[in-house]
């Protein structure tokens, strides 16, 4: 620690920060634009000036830069002095000569750093009445507006876009006060992270286009905190709503997870809550096929008629939905009749994950833990597509070898400008083998492009390498050996080694030769670090909750159903056809009686219910979810549901009292649900922590999840009444519906602090400055390194004969396309195109295809899809996108033969149109 003296007073602080972080940790307010906690100081701005004086007899002193000078024992500085305070104001109303007068129509107003700052800073009139300078804006894409005459230059975009996201297509062009950012022509943004443009410019430069496109003002956003349910990492959320719509959804930090940064998949792709496919109330099918709406007690009613009638009852349940609701669902049919909701596959595989996870000695990181990764092998998985924000962290884990280069000179962490000077292309070491090119090849040491049985061989071959009494590694040519050697000799001298793998290849083989590989690493010097994407917000819950292993698979239901052993079938909140090909899911569905369908949004499984029970979405409910690294962490419901619509575990609890399947009303509450499930599973014992009951007060009252500014109650609803309405009352969550309360760090709605409007104020939330929250980290730890995995005797299976020239099919994720949710929301279906297939080029020569043409996937029922060519994908592999439709019926790891389409029409990732049949073509 050191001791420094502002303004008179000593304050302890903490060695090695900079003066601006010091400052703000302290609790004073001190103004900034360009320094961010994330992205460190470049001294742009020249907003944080103080004063800093020799020693105790210096009056006079110096100006110097708060981001940009290190605390130093002993240090005297003022904020207050006459020389600093004229200096700040004067540099902002230099900053704001070109700056419009269009607070009040402005998207960012409310919620302006750059108000708040010249607030601060005690800048109130201007002096130049010369002409400004303006600036043609550009079409950014489908998320991101822009207004680049707001622009103060501060260089936090492109700071953000290139230096810390990778982005390439975002720049500062031309100079002095003509200088633009955007891009060299119009066009879409290509990062996956252009969103947090939003939240990162301090100005109204960048804001969200789907706010922009249906307005309303900051400040009369109702928010709530929660998670992001369109991957598995977790990533923590504000969603705001007004009139019942959601608005917007920004990021809720949390340093254990997400940090500041959300990808767009997160931020935009929860709209689908806005969706005119969204059921408003109970439904019957009629003998017409239409559907009778009905209510709640009717529809229950109805359910109970035929439940059993002597015969058994099976469920699936949703690795979307709800611990809680997926607890309820599994209590009420039992066990033995109760499937995850994952095809046969994907169970196997998030399974073996699970039980490594769980008994592994390797660590699984958080996302701030894989940032601090000296080396790291990518084992099978395109990180970008199937869990994005990881791939944030893992770009800012390669700086680690910037950050060692600086202390040995002296360079703090936060000198940015000056580490990546120091360090130019030198990055830590980061591998690559997956089936074809990602988007972190930029940053990787070496990548290779193999088939997924050839990445397992490779992973067993570095585990050989790392232990050679454990594991052997066969089957490698010359040079992958030289590669595998390469990679263990990497992973081995470095301190903090990093694993990455998943299900993105659909291959056990994969799985298991990561977990060996970090397996061999883990010694008494140091613990290996593991971490596995998965597909869906709670697929690790669902694996947790099925840890005994006696559960169905889809097959067995489908063969139980076939033989008239189900009755009713429940399903909730899965679509069914994505698990298995339409043919497999069709026949299940044929041979049960009453098929009973619990989900937020119409489907195709939801199209052929005998029941439809509208679900809340989380927009609307609470629950818990348990992300890939193990954590579980609580959702809350920004508005309350319509009438009509209950969360699943509601329309559960509902069936089971009446059912008599327990005490009635014993799930009155949301928390008797969640107690009972850590009470009945052993792996989830700790859930209860990951958020408080509806008991919670904080000196007395609820937390808010109206700012304080909060307006238009009584206009709300001007058409119906004049009177202001009673607001809901909130019974099952520590959040009310009001603007009164105070808001504790872990349960924040909305960012908001006396002085601090924007979302810079979560310093004065946090413990340290870019530190975790006054409170702690939301959520809680479920999964700790074991004491080692015993059965590492699996191997790679030999590949499937296929017919001759066959391909090989291999799954590839996209961020906008593949996920069932978020392609749901227009802004990212206009972004995920149509259906495809990758072919290398030699392999489309033999085919006689070229780019741009059709292509037929023989003996599968599926249409022919476009073909795209990659040098990156490996030869003999098929790529297909996960989630498309047009490829439902393709089966990654078949072996298949392919044709040339004569006729063929392009179908995107949302539509549901029939795509022309096929005439004919060259077969190979």
């Amino acid at each position: 620690m050191a001791t420094i003296y502002v303004d008179g007073q000593a304050y302890d602080v903490k060695d090695g920060d900079n003066l601006l972080q010091a400052i703000l940790g302290l609790g004073l307010d001190l103004p900034y634009f360009c320094w961010h906690p994330a992205m460190g100081s470049i001294g742009a701005c020249r907003q944080c000036a103080v004063v800093q004086y020799q020693n105790e007899e210096d009056t006079r002193g110096r100006i110097v830069m708060g981001c940009m000078t290190p605390v130093a024992d002993g240090a005297r500085f003022s904020l207050q002095g006459e020389a600093a305070r004229e200096f700040r104001s004067t540099i902002i109303e230099a900053l704001m000569l070109n700056h419009p007068h269009d607070c009040p129509v402005c998207a960012e107003g409310g919620e302006c750093h750059l108000q708040d700052m010249t607030v601060m800073a005690g800048h109130r009139d201007r002096h130049y009445r010369g002409r400004k300078n303006t600036h043609r804006n550009q079409y950014l894409g489908p998320l991101i507006n822009h207004e680049m005459n707001r622009c103060i230059t501060c260089y936090r975009c492109v700071r953000f876009y290139n230096d810390y996201a990778g982005g390439t297509d975002l720049s500062a062009q031309a100079s002095r006060d003509h200088t633009y950012f955007g891009r060299q022509t119009d066009g879409v943004l290509e990062s996956e992270f252009a969103g947090n443009l939003v939240e990162v410019c301090p100005t109204g430069v960048f804001t969200d286009k789907t706010l922009v496109n249906d307005y309303t003002r900051k400040w009369d956003l109702q928010s709530a905190p929660s998670v992001c349910v369109n991957c598995a990492l977790g990533c923590n959320t504000m969603p705001g709503e007004r009139y019942g719509k959601l608005k917007r959804i920004h990021n809720r930090f949390n340093k254990a997870v997400n940090g500041y940064f959300l990808c767009d998949r997160g931020r935009y792709g929860g709209n689908f809550v806005n969706s005119d496919k969204r059921l408003d109330y109970p439904g019957l099918r009629q003998a017409d096929q239409t559907y009778k709406a009905v209510g709640q007690s009717e529809a229950i009613e109805r359910i109970t008629e035929h439940w059993g009638d002597g015969r058994a009852v099976a469920a699936i349940g949703s690795p979307r939905a709800s611990l809680e609701s997926n607890y309820l669902l599994q209590k009420l049919v039992g066990a033995g009749n109760f499937n995850p909701g994952l095809s046969d596959r994907e169970f196997k595989l998030i399974d073996s994950i699970c039980q490594i996870l769980r008994c592994s000695k390797a660590l699984s990181p958080s996302m701030s833990q894989v940032e601090q990764a000296d080396a790291v092998l990518i084992l099978g998985e395109d990180v970008t597509n199937t869990a994005p924000r990881l791939a944030l962290s893992l770009r800012q884990s390669v700086r680690n070898k910037a950050t060692e280069l600086g202390e040995q000179i002296g360079l703090q962490y936060w000198q940015d400008a000056a580490l990546r000077t120091l360090a130019q292309d030198r990055n830590s070491p980061l591998f690559i083998a997956a089936v074809a090119d990602t988007r972190l090849d930029d940053i990787a040491e070496q990548t290779v492009s193999l088939a997924p049985d050839d990445i397992a061989r490779l992973g067993l071959a570095i585990a050989a390498q790392l232990d050679p009494a454990k594991t052997t590694g066969n089957g490698l040519d010359d040079p992958l050996r030289e590669l595998a050697a390469t990679i263990a000799a990497a992973l081995k001298n470095a301190r903090q080694p990093l694993i990455v793998s998943g299900t993105g290849c659909q291959n056990l083989a994969v799985i298991q030769a990561a977990a060996r590989i970090a397996e061999a690493l883990t010694n008494t010097e140091r613990t290996a670090m593991l971490s596995y994407c998965l597909p869906e917000a709670n697929s690790l819950g669902g694996a947790l909750l099925c840890a005994s292993g006696n559960y169905p698979s889809l097959a067995e239901l489908t063969e139980r159903a076939a033989t008239g052993q189900i009755e009713t079938l429940l399903v909730m909140e899965n679509e069914l056809y994505r698990r298995g090909t339409a043919a497999e899911i069709t026949a299940l569905l044929d041979g049960v009686t009453q098929l009973v369908v619990i989900d937020a949004l119409d489907s195709r499984t939801l199209s052929r219910s005998d029941i439809a029970l509208p679900a809340d979405s989380y927009f609307e409910s609470e629950g818990t979810l348990i992300n890939s690294e193990g954590r579980a962490q609580r959702y809350y419901p920004v508005i309350p549901a319509k009438a009509g619509q209950q969360a699943s575990w509601q329309w559960l609890a509902a069936l089971g009292d009446k059912l008599g399947a327990w005490e009635t009303g014993a799930y009155r509450h949301f928390d008797q649900v969640t107690s009972d499930c850590a009470a009945d599973h052993a792996p989830l014992a700790e859930i209860v922590k990951a958020g408080p009951d509806h008991h919670f007060r904080d000196h007395g009252l609820k937390v808010p999840r109206q700012p304080h500014r909060y307006s238009g109650r009584t206009a709300m609803r001007a058409n119906v009444s004049v009177h202001e309405p009673k607001q809901p009352i909130d019974g099952e969550t520590p959040l009310a519906f009001t603007m009164e309360g105070a808001q504790p760090s872990g349960l924040m709605a909305f960012s908001w602090s006396p002085g601090w409007n924007s979302n810079q104020s979560v310093h004065k939330f946090q413990s340290e400055v870019a530190g975790p929250l006054v409170n702690g980290c939301p959520g809680v730890r479920l999964i700790e390194p074991g004491e080692g995995l015993t059965d590492m005797s699996a191997a790679v299976e030999p590949a499937a004969a296929g017919e001759p020239g066959s391909l090989l099919l291999v799954p590839l994720y996209r961020i906008y396309g593949s996920e069932e949710l978020s392609v749901q929301s227009p802004a990212i279906a206009e972004l995920a195109g149509n259906a495809f297939i990758q072919l290398h080029p030699s392999d489309a020569t033999r085919l006689g295809v070229a780019d741009g043409d059709g292509l037929v996937v023989n003996h599968i029922e599926a249409p022919s899809l476009e073909v795209r060519l990659n040098s990156s994908l490996a030869v003999g592999c098929a790529g297909f996108p996960v989630g498309y439709a047009g490829t439902e019926n393709l089966v990654a790891g078949q072996r298949v033969t392919c044709r040339k389409a004569a006729n063929w029409t392009p179908l995107r990732a949302d539509s549901a149109a029939v795509i022309a049949t096929d005439q004919g073509g060259g077969h190979v």
